[in-house]
């Protein structure tokens, strides 16, 4: 049965050789022969559906990395991020001790507006016990995911409550947030982190743009750390909101894709101002157009890392049975004629890559990096040397910071303890915190991981893994990150996402290096369009 997907694959690419070379071949013709003598003839009963899925799955791996079959089933979840929004109550949830417990309510979304309330745990939906079942993520998105103005019954134990409440919700469109966090760094220094590119992503910028502005903001750090990309039309606006006078944002061609070019429409709400763009080895896809866009005509500068190196647009293409691939149909170039995309001639090595740069040094030294003169480019206005070829490298390059780590702190992130312990905690404590710290702010200058406080967590771990023992030696040297990131755990259940970035940035060694170099004046030194 194994070898059933190659045979499959062999044929398929025979006959498309075929085709091309002339010859009158009906590939598909050829391939439902295949299925059919298979289905028939084959010594044991065969799942036509699933070598077929095999088949496609394999011949777009011969393409390119990023050309993807995506099963009917599978397809409304892949489009959730793109899309911005999907259908459901509209909770932030975690499983903890086989219990779906709410971290959050959304704003606005239906849950919150009858009365659903953060640390409320989800035991009974559609008259189904959940709880004490080996409950799943992918179970609770199907429990309560649904058809827009559909209902769904859920039962709730709530702390102090005498008995379980009973919700009757209708489930409505849920918002998909693509920025993270925004908040003001300084009286003059905004942030901006955006997660994904998706529809509504240049709406919600826009708001941060305008929300930032209004409280002062000159200069502004827009951070795409890990932002593995999403649509090109997001990436295209939002570059929008910083380039003026009809410049040309990006352009792709392909085989059968005439250059198209992007260029600036309209004028955007911080189109004059300092401007630094964070990366790293994640950022990808769009982030790299957006990067790669603001770098070459000179309007700001990229600080970080060297970006992912994705330069294939994907179209989405529907099939007959509700299925989709995502099918390599261009390559696309900065202004200045980059090809942002990092060969891929070796798959496995094109999947190693990320790990095959921290082996090699580059995440710790920028002279690791070795570019050929023949990607060298020029700025289209300044004519700073810029590189093409692998990802958009950084006017100032970051370390990674290897400083607090250890494997003890390794162990508790795999283990998910310092998440759990944070929102166990928060659960018993939420109304003495918010008691305490009535608003962020006191919370963010006041609340500390105490001694107390750390013996609680220390319990906690011991009391869920006894195998995991406490390193002294190894603690010391994580000591900070520990407590860090435990406390804007804590911030995120109090609160949001918004307030854990705010309290997790302290540690952020790309942001804390661009803040530098708008506060120290190295931004004024670089040749940039003034």
């Amino acid at each position: 049965m194994k070898y059933f997907p190659v045979l499959i694959l062999l044929i398929l690419s025979t006959s498309l050789s075929a085709q091309s070379d002339g010859k009158d071949l009906s590939t598909s013709y050829k391939f439902k022969e295949v299925i059919d003598k298979v289905s028939r003839y084959y010594v044991d009963p065969t799942d036509d559906e699933g070598l077929t899925e095999t088949a496609i799955i394999a011949l777009l791996e011969e393409l390119d990395p990023h050309s993807t079959y995506i099963p009917a089933d599978e397809l409304q979840a892949a489009q959730t991020s793109i899309n911005g929004s999907f259908v459901g109550v509209g909770i932030r949830f975690q499983i903890m001790k086989d219990t779906l417990n709410v971290v959050a309510t959304i704003a606005g979304g239906p849950a919150e507006k009858l009365g659903v309330l953060p640390g409320d745990k989800i035991v009974v939906v559609d008259d189904e016990n959940i709880a004490g079942v080996g409950l799943r993520n992918s179970d609770v998105r199907e429990k309560l995911m649904g058809e827009l103005g559909s209902k769904v019954k859920v039962e709730i134990q709530r702390r102090n409550a005498d008995k379980n409440l009973v919700f009757n919700i209708t489930r409505d469109k849920i918002p998909v947030f693509s920025v993270d966090s925004y908040y003001m760094v300084d009286d003059e220094i905004g942030y901006i982190k955006l997660n994904s590119f998706s529809r509504r992503s240049h709406e919600e910028v826009r708001m941060a743009l305008g929300d930032l502005k209004n409280q002062g903001m000159k200069s502004l750090i827009f951070d795409l750390q890990g932002n593995g990309g999403g649509l090109l039309g997001a990436a295209h606006r939002l570059a929008d909101e910083f380039l003026s006078n009809e410049k040309l944002i990006v352009y792709s061609e392909g085989r059968a894709q005439p250059r198209n070019n992007l260029r600036s429409e309209f004028k955007g709400l911080f189109e004059k101002g300092k401007l630094i763009v964070l990366t790293d080895e994640y950022s990808a896809s769009a982030s790299e157009i957006l990067s790669g866009a603001i770098q070459d005509w000179d309007r700001g500068l990229v600080v970080g890392r060297r970006t992912f190196g994705k330069g294939l647009v994907q179209r989405p293409m529907g099939l007959s049975d509700g299925s989709e691939i995502r099918l390599t149909i261009a390559r696309y170039y900065t202004p200045s004629g980059r090809f942002i995309q990092k060969p891929y001639d070796d798959v496995d090595a094109y999947r190693k890559d990320i790990s095959q740069r921290y082996l090699n040094g580059e995440f710790v030294h920028s002279d690791s990096i070795k570019m050929p003169d023949s990607l060298k480019f020029k700025t289209l206005i300044t004519n700073r040397t810029v590189f093409g070829g692998g990802g958009i490298m950084p006017d100032f390059f970051v370390p990674l910071d290897t400083i607090g780590n250890s494997d003890y702190y390794s162990d508790l992130l795999r283990g998910g303890f310092l998440n759990t312990f944070s929102y166990a905690y928060t659960d018993k404590n939420r109304k003495d915190l918010l008691k305490k710290y009535p608003n962020f702010k006191k919370f963010k200058a006041e609340f500390s991981c105490d001694e107390g406080f750390m013996n609680e967590f220390f319990g906690y771990v011991q009391n869920e893994d006894e195998t995991l023992e406490k390193n002294e030696e190894e603690y010391a040297v994580s000591e900070t990150a520990i407590k860090l990131r435990l406390k804007a755990y804590l911030a995120r259940n109090l609160w949001n996402t918004n307030e854990f970035y705010q309290v997790y940035n302290a540690t952020n060694e790309i942001l804390n290096r661009a803040i530098e170099i708008i506060q120290n004046k190295e931004y004024e030194k670089v040749n940039l369009d003034h």
